[in-house]
């Protein structure tokens, strides 16, 4: 980041925040053809029924699930985005149903973060390709600025 453009410094526990939001695009078809149940859907019901086991454990929400129609990335499909006030928000891809658990142990890193980095080291490894961008935190409040 340049001087222009810091990250907002929190002090703040960024685990108050409540959870990240994790924007699943339910259309990914990971390049296949035109099917009634896309490969994005199936991810987004695993990781609903995740966090309907998290709610039944009594466990803190992991992550606020937004299903959206497309995130314009559909050669990096399946794909979804994070995001949580004062911290970057990550474009990720080369997801599926099958790493529900791992979006899910990283959205709890995200959360626990400062300004929303987890460092590849720490993140789980069927998530080592995953990361396809990233959105500054301050770019809505720029944009608002005249």
């Amino acid at each position: 980041m340049t001087a222009e453009h810091p990250l907002p410094a929190s002090t703040d526990n960024p685990v108050s925040a409540g959870p990240p939001v994790l924007h699943v695009c339910v259309t990914c078809r990971r390049g296949g053809p035109a099917m009634d149940h896309p490969p994005g859907a199936q991810l987004l019901e695993r990781l609903q029924g995740l966090l309907a086991a998290e709610r039944l454990a009594g466990a803190a929400a992991s992550a606020t699930l937004r299903p959206v129609s497309c995130l314009a990335a559909c050669d990096r499909g399946c794909v979804a985005a994070i995001a949580m006030p004062d911290r970057w928000t990550w474009l990720l891809g080369h997801l599926g149903p099958e790493k529900a658990d791992d979006i899910l142990a990283y959205a709890r890193l995200y959360a626990a973060s400062a300004k929303g980095t987890v460092m590849p080291s720490r993140r789980p490894e069927s998530l080592a390709n995953m990361v396809q961008g990233r959105v500054p935190a301050t770019l809505y409040n720029e944009q608002e600025t005249p």
